[in-house]
């Protein structure tokens, strides 16, 4: 384990704010990723996913690099753009 990760478990154990605000944002920032991903494999760049979405380049950045706060509406469209579906589940919290 690295320094920054001992540091970070660490922090989470001892700060609740932390530990919240913490897990929010790395949801966020693997969320983003995996919407890169996704556009990536079906072969489609920032432009024409923007197209079939009937959005522009830059809301597609946005998306992949801020994905805080999209709407589920959103998702689906991106989902079925890239050829994908959408499974929700709901885990416990002990699961992580």
């Amino acid at each position: 384990m690295s320094d920054l990760e001992k540091y970070i478990d660490q922090r989470k154990k001892t700060d609740i704010d932390f530990a919240l605000d913490y897990e929010e944002g790395f949801a966020d920032f693997k969320l983003g990723e995996t919407l890169k991903q996704m556009r990536k494999d079906a072969g489609l760049s920032q432009e024409e996913l923007a197209s079939l979405l009937h959005t522009h380049k830059p809301a597609i950045s946005r998306m992949e690099n801020h994905a805080e706060d999209l709407l589920m509406s959103t998702l689906f469209k991106v989902a079925h753009a890239c050829g994908k579906r959408i499974d929700i589940k709901f885990l416990d919290e002990s699961r992580g």
